[in-house]
């Protein structure tokens, strides 16, 4: 009796744990890659903090391409993955059609927030906050009075960053010229150094001394270049002040580490709606580290400072590329 007592007590223990291995979560990166230093490094970073934390696990994939989305969104839920996280706007359209199949699973996506849906997490970011401050960075920065900005896929995401980031430099130097160039018009541009280069060259040649890449993994080649070159560039998403120490100006940080990390910290019971989180939030900001504390006097620190709390108190406002899909400032 006692050992068929420790056997179900065995059996019951094993079904218990195999539960709590089902309701892992799940986190799908947008094309470029988990190690693109930018946006979904800054993904898996908020990930592994939490396993590291909690000594949990969690699941993963890297799209190869535009037709695996879905196939991963269902695959995952299939298993009971939960919450399954999932990173870009890409996935908008996936999500629609996969998450009402499975109402008991939550899903939670970065760089989304227009989808139904009462089973989905949706985090935006003001992007164009933090880019304000990074782009009156960039003019205080710059000699020559001309600054560039470098985007990846042409879509409203990208041209809402560079809009933010025109304005403060404008807001700095209303004289500022700024060349604003998009990798590209497919995904594949969220994963190509060499345009990248090539386009900050370009720029560079028209008299560009500071150069803003919001491109994934793109950027790694723009601030190589820049480096190279002997020009400042301004990293994003991921603080990257680190790759080229004293060379990246700063970098346009969004917290999507946070966003992530938070999801997998609530589990399955992560509250679904839509959340944006920009400057109050602590969503989005710029970054000052050894790195770069000799590329920013006191004088730009104060300078954008004071403007971030103007923008969080409402007596600045940022124009967004969203409101009505084109800029006061760049002409895309």
């Amino acid at each position: 009796m006692t050992l068929m007592k420790s056997l179900m007590g065995a059996a019951a223990a094993i079904a218990l744990s195999a539960g709590a291995a089902l309701a892992e979560p799940a986190l799908i990166f947008d094309l470029g890659g988990k190690f693109d230093k930018s946006f979904n490094e800054a993904a898996f970073n908020g990930a592994q903090r939490w396993a590291d934390e909690t000594g949990g696990s969690f699941r993963e994939i890297e799209l190869q391409s535009e037709a695996q989305r879905e196939q991963a969104l269902r695959r995952f839920a299939e298993a009971g993955a939960n919450p399954i996280i999932t990173m870009g706007f890409a996935m908008a359209d996936p999500l629609s059609s996969v998450a009402p199949d499975y109402p008991d699973t939550k899903f939670v996506v970065v760089d989304v927030t227009w989808i139904e849906g009462d089973n989905i997490r949706q985090i935006g970011f003001a992007e164009h906050e933090g880019s304000y401050l990074v782009g009156m960075l960039a003019a205080m920065a710059s000699k020559s009075g001309t600054v560039g900005f470098v985007g990846g896929m042409d879509v409203p995401l990208i041209r809402h960053f560079g809009c933010g980031y025109a304005q403060g430099v404008k807001a700095v130097n209303p004289d500022a010229k700024i060349i604003a160039n998009m990798t590209g018009t497919t995904p594949a541009a969220w994963n190509d150094p060499v345009k990248g280069s090539e386009l900050t060259k370009a720029q560079i040649s028209q008299g560009a001394d500071v150069v803003y890449a919001a491109a994934g993994g793109t950027g790694v080649g723009v601030l190589q270049t820049a480096a190279d070159e002997g020009i400042l560039s301004i990293g994003v998403d991921s603080n990257q002040n680190h790759l080229h120490p004293g060379k990246v100006l700063t970098s346009m940080l969004k917290r999507v580490d946070v966003a992530v990390y938070d999801a997998m910290k609530a589990g399955a019971d992560v509250e679904t709606g839509v959340f944006v989180l920009g400057l109050a939030e602590d969503g989005v900001g710029y970054a000052l580290d050894d790195n770069n504390a000799a590329l920013i006097t006191p004088e730009m620190k104060a300078t954008v400072d004071a403007a971030r709390e103007k923008i969080i108190a409402g007596d600045l406002k940022v124009t967004s590329y969203y409101e009505n899909d084109s800029c006061p400032v760049l002409d895309y």
